[in-house]
């Protein structure tokens, strides 16, 4: 896994659609953790809905399956993190498909990209051929993919990240 990290990704072609999903933050296989007690077979967040429980994790992807996926952070998106992680793979001729999160607005407005917001509503899925599909498609393959572990290490997660997006 390792190598495959190291592995370059393509830039994103033409129309990209970048959205995120979450995991649950895991310290699976350490030992003496003395800030909590120790999780018994996983665990669920202690807050609803997005806190610093969870792993942010950014996918992108375009029509030609290329995909890119990193680690932002714990918590919610930042858009400073955004151009970190994905800032050498986009290029100001991309069309961004993303849902109506914040960042992605003041991200795309910053980097100079034309931009379709979806609504997380589900009511309206597309936009003439702008979409999010395949990359929310690609978030439910990887994380079926990932369930087959029982849960990855956060320290990890980069790794399994290429593992998959060699795999996929």
């Amino acid at each position: 896994a390792f190598a495959l990290k190291q592995v370059r990704t393509e830039s994103v072609q033409g129309s990209g659609e970048m959205d995120e999903t979450y995991f649950l933050y895991s310290e699976k296989g350490r030992r003496n953790i003395t800030e909590r007690k120790p999780h018994k077979r996983g665990g669920k967040a202690n807050y609803r809905g997005i806190s610093n429980d969870q792993i942010c994790v950014l996918v992108a992807r375009d029509r030609q399956k290329m995909a890119y996926s990193g680690v932002l952070g714990r918590g919610r998106i930042r858009t400073s993190k955004l151009d970190e992680v994905i800032g050498g793979h986009l290029s100001e001729s991309n069309v961004l498909c993303t849902d109506s999160w914040r960042a992605f607005s003041s991200y795309a407005r910053k980097k100079g990209l034309d931009q379709y917001r979806f609504k997380s509503d589900g009511k309206q899925r597309v936009k003439g051929v702008y979409h999010i599909q395949n990359v929310n498609n690609y978030h439910s393959r990887l994380k079926r993919w990932i369930d087959r572990f029982n849960g990855v290490a956060t320290k990890n997660l980069q790794h399994y990240l290429a593992w998959f997006r060699y795999l996929d």
